[in-house]
């Protein structure tokens, strides 16, 4: 089994250090780049910004503020407001820590580390990068009217989403939003906190479908020294990162139910207790939650606690399919256009009315990321500047009903049946990676490796 991601940045002063994390990361990227100063990694970086950038507090002899490091990080986020940053220091207050997430970094990582740790912590934060990139970049901002919204669509059901979004952000009500996958509810988690009183501090986002079960009390809530065998020193949680800010739980419907009251506890009482100590602390946070549960699912008490939905569900909001709303799917094809014409460098396209009808046209189970996917693929691999329908390499309609020819019959080419299987699979489960993953006997990860090799 190959790497599950591209690429990784280590920078630390200390030789060993990016050796010891160079051969431990190994198994997890295609490529990875040491450097012993910020000024060496930054040309790099800069060249293509990486999955995940390890990041030394403290370069300068004797120094244990974290000035230096601290500094950096503010300059990387200018680089790339996305960029996925994981401070690493021997000098691991608390303080540190919540003043490094505050300003950016996705996670941070005490030295000396627990292997087991560092590769927990560095697999959650590629797989946020991912995300993050999966969802696509947002558009530029119009100086005359201010941010545009990276929610695009004018069709009545978008139309009742923005206006939810509006009447909601400004609060600081717990919002649950629902959909399918591919359908933005990122996105919509950034729009409410970039409209929201809150918007000038952190955004902290948790991907519990990217985390280990088993790891999700220690992320979600922290630790002590001592609280377990690898808790070599305090860990602070995600809960408390957000202080003053906005925490959005993706995929809460991975949330085991142990944990759930627990959860519950810090929405009620406003303080989180983290394992192994006695003592909680006050949070002023704001929970913007999302899934793709289904609502049977969801309003199951054996799945999910009816008096945690209460809380999380102040305001609701659900996400149309892109199927649901065809109107829109020209605007975005337009947008992704240009966002992958700029990242190629290559001169921008134009869809013919035929592959502009034939797009609005096809159900999109995979939602706005298949549609995203479909059109970056043309752009690639299209010879001309006008693309047409067979660029686009549209599955028929109606999959579901359609009768499935053997693969052993038919074709024993094992790329090709391993591509008919994978998006047999995704199609079944529209597009839910968890489902189609279990189905298939793969790992969610391997299962996007896979997505990827064949360009799905």
């Amino acid at each position: 089994m190959g790497p599950e991601f591209d690429r990784c940045v280590i920078v630390d002063d200390d030789d060993d250090i990016l050796l010891a994390a160079r051969l431990l990361l190994r198994p997890l990227f295609r490529e990875i780049v040491t450097a012993g100063s910020p000024d060496e990694a930054l040309p790099e970086i800069r060249r293509a910004v990486p999955d995940v950038i390890l990041l030394d507090a403290n370069f300068a002899r004797g120094a244990t503020d974290a000035r230096e490091g601290l500094a950096w990080l503010d300059q990387l986020v200018t680089i790339d407001p996305e960029i996925v940053v994981v401070m690493i220091t021997a000098h691991a207050g608390v303080h540190v820590a919540v003043e490094a997430m505050k300003r950016g970094a996705t996670d941070f990582v005490p030295k000396p580390w627990s292997n087991e740790r560092l590769l927990a912590t560095v697999r959650t934060a590629a797989a946020l990068r991912r995300s993050r990139v999966a969802a696509g970049a947002p558009p530029p901002t119009d100086a005359a009217q201010g941010p545009r919204s990276p929610l695009l669509g004018r069709s009545p059901a978008m139309a009742r989403v923005h206006s939810l979004i509006e009447r909601a952000a400004p609060t600081d009500a717990n919002v649950l939003v629902l959909g399918e996958n591919g359908t933005g509810k990122e996105l919509v988690a950034r729009e409410l906190h970039t409209r929201s009183l809150r918007a000038g501090n952190v955004l902290q986002t948790v991907d519990l479908g990217a985390i280990a079960s088993e790891l999700i009390d220690s992320e979600l809530f922290g630790h002590v020294k001592g609280a377990f065998t690898d808790a070599r020193t305090d860990r602070i949680g995600r809960i408390q990162a957000a202080d003053g800010g906005t925490l959005f739980l993706d995929e809460i419907g991975n949330l085991p139910l142990h944990l759930q009251p627990k959860l519950l506890t810090v929405l009620e009482q406003r303080q989180v207790t983290p394992v192994g100590a006695n003592k909680p602390i006050k949070v002023d946070i704001r929970v913007i939650a999302a899934t793709n549960m289904s609502r049977d699912r969801l309003t199951d008490e054996r799945v999910f606690r009816q008096d945690l939905l209460y809380r999380l569900n102040t305001v609701e909001i659900a996400l149309p399919a892109l199927a649901e709303r065809p109107e829109d799917v020209a605007e975005l094809a337009e947008h992704f256009l240009t966002l992958y014409a700029a990242r190629y460098n290559r001169a921008r396209p134009t869809l013919s009315d035929a592959a502009r009808g034939a797009l609005a046209r096809h159900e999109w189970p995979g939602n706005v990321r298949a549609l995203r996917h479909a059109i970056e693929r043309a752009v690639i691999l299209a010879p001309g500047p006008i693309l047409e329908v067979e660029d686009f390499g549209l599955a028929p309609n109606n999959h579901a009903q359609a009768p499935v020819e053997s693969p052993a019959v038919a074709d024993l080419n094992l790329d090709r049946v391993e591509r008919r299987l994978v998006e047999e699979a995704l199609r079944k489960h529209r597009y839910n990676i968890t489902l189609a993953s279990n189905e298939l006997g793969l790992s969610r990860a391997a299962l996007y490796r896979r997505m990827e090799k064949h360009g799905l």
